[in-house]
């Protein structure tokens, strides 16, 4: 009787202090009811006992008085002086919640569970607080797949594209109201709504509609899932444009009195306009003067200082000395590519010209096969000043006027010999000098890619057998003419170009075959792939790619030349 009296005064007090000082001032952090009191308070048999009646309590008046009063549904809380409040355990607390349901008096914000919440709550998107935020939350803590996903991501925009027809003022474009599918139905994740936007077609992101939060939306960078021709020309024009702004820049640093050839090496790496190569190659390659005024009389004596060569030793072609040096000339020439423009009378004779008069004039090497390939680049630069909207390689040299083919011809021969000039010992006695580079090339090629060297080995195949031609013609047999200008462009603007910076753009040329060449099994197929290599397609976006891993190779091992060995 007493604790029965007890308890009912206990109850009455605690009502008594809650009418008085309002609801929720009683509440304990994380949620507690009357079981976390207890849990607080730090008695471990109340957890466990709470099945317990009044009868076997321990005595002490407020354990269990909550649980006692079906009215207040085991809300009502008994705070006990100078306990701990630990953040609520949910392994430890889960089935009390289940067991004593508590409808709490404020809503709570439900804790963020996924990195989507707090992307969604970090960006302005088409992700609106709306009727289905509820549902799209829960989803997301949970393991999608793309189908669902993509449904979820379809139902949105058609909300978003709602709202926008509802704020579109009278006369505006009907936006789709689901983004076009993919060419052949691949559905992709979308990873912001953002994304998702910009992939609708022009007329959506074009709307004259004042922007509002849903409407904020990255434009900029718009991609078409399903307008390939589109995306295609607009990536032509940003290209024109691009080419544009370049050849102003060039023009502008031709234009000078007196050309920074430091800057214009800086620009010409990237490709030089096509306007505009004949006169840069004239001035990195050295044959020009820097200064405006100069260059006149410096081509004028240039030009009559190689055709008195002409006067002087092309009659002694067919003399005994010499008959053998223009014998192989003349065979190699007809050998050379491309063979529509080489095999033109005219241009037969100027390069039977040029490389004689280079063979006769440096005794210390004479002429070397593979020498002639390195006059086609010169030459069909050059006569690009005389040809208007023409391939050069099939150009028909017949309509260029004489004086025109004089100047150059005596253009290229000079770049050319300025070229020799640092490669010389590329083709003396032995060629001491593609030696060298081949066994460089072979001890780059094994540091930065092993597999590739070993695999090699194993099947027999030796690097002087497929690189000595990379060397001694400079890749010319090994890309397309087109490629070979514009491999020059990088290799004029380079400090010695050819003769350093192209031993790494051939360790990056062998290394871009790794695939194929780890697949071949055989010695034979192995070597004729090396030495045909499928590179007839190729264009100046793969020679940017061979360039960019070639300046990587050269800033990491041309200071360092210990770094070749293991």
């Amino acid at each position: 009787m007493r604790r029965d009296h007890g308890q009912r005064r206990g109850q009455e007090a605690v009502l008594e202090a809650r009418q008085q000082q309002g609801p929720g001032q009683w509440d304990f952090p994380g949620g507690s009811d009357g079981t976390a009191s207890a849990y607080n308070a730090g008695d471990p048999g109340s957890i466990s006992g709470l099945e317990k009646s009044s009868g076997e309590g321990s005595g002490t008046p407020l354990q269990y008085s909550c649980l006692e009063n079906p009215t207040d549904g085991g809300a009502c809380i008994q705070h006990v002086y100078g306990a701990q409040h630990p953040p609520f355990d949910p392994l430890v607390h889960g089935t009390l919640l289940k067991a004593t349901p508590k409808v709490p008096t404020t809503p709570v914000k439900a804790k963020r569970v996924s990195t989507f919440q707090e992307f969604e709550s970090n960006t302005s998107d088409a992700w609106d607080a709306g009727e289905d935020d509820d549902e799209l939350l829960a989803m997301a803590a949970e393991s999608l797949n793309t189908a669902v996903v993509m449904e979820t991501a379809h139902r949105v925009l058609r909300n978003h594209s709602q709202q926008q027809g509802r704020s579109r003022p009278p006369g505006a474009p009907e936006p789709p109201a689901e983004p076009p599918e993919a060419p052949g139905g691949d559905l992709r994740l979308v990873k912001s709504v953002s994304e998702s936007h910009a992939s609708c077609p022009e007329g959506s992101a074009s709307d004259a509609a004042p922007l509002q939060r849903s409407q904020s939306l990255p434009h900029a960078a718009t991609v078409v899932l399903g307008g390939a021709p589109e995306s295609s020309a607009l990536s032509s024009s940003a290209l024109s444009e691009r080419e544009a702004s370049r050849l102003d820049k060039f023009k502008h640093l031709l234009a000078g009195p007196n050309t920074d050839l430091e800057e214009l090496r800086k620009l010409s790496w990237s490709g030089i306009p096509k306007p505009v190569r004949a006169i840069t190659w004239k001035l990195l390659s050295g044959y020009l003067p820097a200064n405006v005024d100069r260059r006149p009389a410096t081509l004028q004596r240039k030009q009559k200082e190689y055709f008195a060569f002409i006067d002087h030793y092309y009659d002694s072609r067919n003399d005994e000395v010499h008959q053998d040096t223009y014998r192989q000339i003349h065979i190699d020439i007809p050998r050379m590519s491309p063979e529509a423009l080489i095999l033109q009378p005219k241009v037969t004779e100027i390069f039977e010209r040029i490389l004689f008069i280079w063979a006769i004039r440096h005794p210390a090497s004479g002429y070397v096969q593979g020498i002639n390939d390195l006059v086609t680049p010169f030459f069909v630069v050059f006569i690009c000043e005389y040809i208007d909207d023409e391939e050069a390689d099939s150009a028909n040299i017949s309509r260029v006027p004489e004086d025109a083919l004089r100047n150059v011809e005596a253009d290229t021969y000079w770049c050319m010999s300025r070229l020799l000039d640092g490669i010389q010992d590329n083709y003396t006695f032995a060629q001491p000098g593609i030696q060298m580079k081949v066994k460089m090339l072979e001890e780059l090629v094994s540091r930065i890619d092993e597999q590739v060297h070993r695999h090699l080995g194993q099947h027999e195949v030796r690097y002087l057998q497929f690189t000595f031609r990379w060397m001694n013609n400079l890749l010319t047999r090994e890309l397309p003419l087109r490629c070979t200008v514009r491999l020059w462009d990088t290799y004029q603007s380079e400090p010695e170009g050819f003769a350093n910076f192209h031993l790494y753009v051939c360790a990056a040329f062998l290394v871009r075959w790794r695939k194929e060449i780890l697949e071949e099994r055989d010695f034979q197929e192995l070597l004729l792939f090396l030495q045909n290599l499928p590179t007839a397609h190729w264009g100046d976006e793969d020679v940017s790619l061979l360039l960019a891993e070639a300046y990587r190779l050269k800033f990491a091992f041309a200071d360092a030349p210990n770094h070749y060995k293991k």
